[in-house]
């Protein structure tokens, strides 16, 4: 801590992040030992946080990320989308396809930024706001895949056909874990199969949008 920042503000962030990094919640004296305070501080922090929906409590004390969150993710979507929009702009004119980027928005995908070829007859409409389940479609399974392994296991990259439209396949690459964006990079096309080196080119992408978004 420096002078010119606020400790109880720290302490509040810090509350978010290890209850973000849990499924199941943390009760006060978890919270207090991870954070090295006492209890009194850790029921202040929540108090708060709660007032503000950030944080809720389940009947059995447990405190859980709250939906206010929810609220202040929408609000990052269009910075995001301003950030991946050179990278994803880039990748749909070297290959011919439609681009996105999709994140994860309770059990969906959903597609925050499109970016379509200028230079081809035809392509798939994509567009932003598109929602899918997250077992479906390429930029779904890549997200689960990122979830469950490090982007570099295997080839990195999944590769699907007609799963979201008859015709179309699809290639897309996690974003790495440490860029603070659980999604993924990728780009669809009305093709059989997807050429060989188009999986290396969306793996590519992917962590070009991860660079400019840490």
């Amino acid at each position: 801590m420096t002078a010119e920042t606020s400790q109880t503000l720290d302490r509040g962030l810090r509350v978010l992040k290890l209850l973000a990094e849990t499924d199941h919640g943390l009760t006060v004296t978890e919270l207090s030992k991870q954070l090295g305070v006492n209890r009194t501080v850790v029921y202040r922090l929540l108090a708060t946080l709660e007032q503000h929906a950030l944080v809720r409590r389940d009947a059995g004390g447990r405190a859980r990320v709250g939906m206010g969150v929810l609220g202040l993710g929408r609000q990052v979507h269009p910075l995001v989308r301003e950030a991946a929009l050179p990278a994803l702009r880039s990748l749909a004119e070297d290959v011919g396809a439609t681009a996105h980027l999709t994140v994860v928005d309770g059990n969906d995908a959903l597609a925050v930024a499109v970016v379509e070829p200028s230079w081809t007859d035809y392509h798939v409409a994509y567009r932003t706001g598109f929602r899918h389940a997250l077992d479906r479609g390429a930029a779904g399974r890549a997200i689960l895949t990122g979830r469950c392994k490090d982007i570099n296991d295997e080839d990195g990259y999944v590769l699907t056909h007609g799963e979201l439209e008859a015709g179309a396949s699809g290639a897309a690459a996690p974003l790495p874990r440490d860029c603070g964006i659980e999604g993924s990079v990728g780009v669809v096309m009305l093709n059989e199969t997807v050429p060989p080196d188009i999986g290396p080119r969306v793996l590519r992408a992917a962590q070009e949008v991860a660079d400019v978004l840490r």
